[in-house]
């Protein structure tokens, strides 16, 4: 590096020093402790959550509509393929690709086929290599609604949570326009904070098998601005992302 180089490089950072110096001071962060037992804890979280999961789930509906969801209720699973359909139509598709039935924990094939819509059910166990992967991608990006189940719906941030893995590809709910995500009370979490624990506890231990690499946080459809600050939705994921909760347990 040049010697005006340096002097510039040194100045841009004494510039930055200084602007920072002006902020008022910032809170005091900590790096949370991992918990020694993840398991154990997310156990006890759920416990306690059961008894007030109407208001985490109230709360997790403000905020998700906040953010720019479109939250739906329902009272039992046989309900969402009708509610599916009504969103489909409502946007002029009829294309659904879903997880696999036992990444989504219910069979939707034959009801969403009854509401008149053409669906795609992700292999069980990923979706091959070379052409094949490449093929089934394109029938993925094609597809007007990608449906998918929720690992966590946390309240705090309004946030769905997804891990990839068999049956379950992350390219299901970012490739096609529509997301919708259906899931239950267990899926419920007050808080980041609790979210971290249960990241904690998936990962506790030896792999399960078929479980990806990949865990993602949906806040929100996806929300592109350009230099002008002129915000677009869907550039780089789905425009609209829906959750469906369902009052009954979806895994019976």
């Amino acid at each position: 590096m040049t010697q005006s180089g340096s002097t510039t490089k040194a100045a841009f950072f004494a510039r930055i020093r200084d602007e920072m110096r002006k902020t008022p001071g910032l809170f005091a962060a900590t790096t949370a402790p991992r918990p020694p037992a993840p398991r154990r804890l997310a156990e006890t979280i759920r416990r306690e959550l059961s008894e007030r999961w109407p208001q985490t789930l109230e709360r997790f509906r403000r905020e998700f509509e906040r953010v720019g969801g479109d939250f739906h209720r329902v009272a039992t699973v046989a309900d969402v393929p009708g509610l599916v359909a009504r969103i489909a139509r409502e946007r002029g598709g009829r294309r659904v690709v879903t997880w696999h039935p036992t990444a989504l924990g219910v069979d939707l094939t034959s009801g969403l086929a009854a509401q008149g819509l053409e669906s795609l059910t992700m292999p069980a166990a990923g979706g091959g290599d070379g052409p094949e992967r490449t093929a089934l991608r394109d029938k993925i990006a094609a597809a007007e609604i990608g449906l998918t189940g929720a690992d966590l719906a946390i309240a705090e941030t309004g946030s769905l949570v997804l891990v990839s893995g068999g049956g379950r590809p992350r390219s299901t709910a970012l490739l096609p326009p529509y997301h919708v995500a259906v899931f239950d009370r267990e899926a419920l979490v007050e808080s980041l904070e609790q979210a971290g624990v249960f990241f904690e506890a998936w990962h506790e231990g030896p792999a399960e098998p078929g479980r990806g690499a990949a865990i993602h946080v949906i806040t929100g459809p996806s929300r592109t601005a350009d230099i002008e600050l002129t915000l677009t939705r869907g550039v780089h994921g789905p425009k609209e992302v829906h959750a469906i909760f369902v009052d009954a347990p979806i895994r019976g």
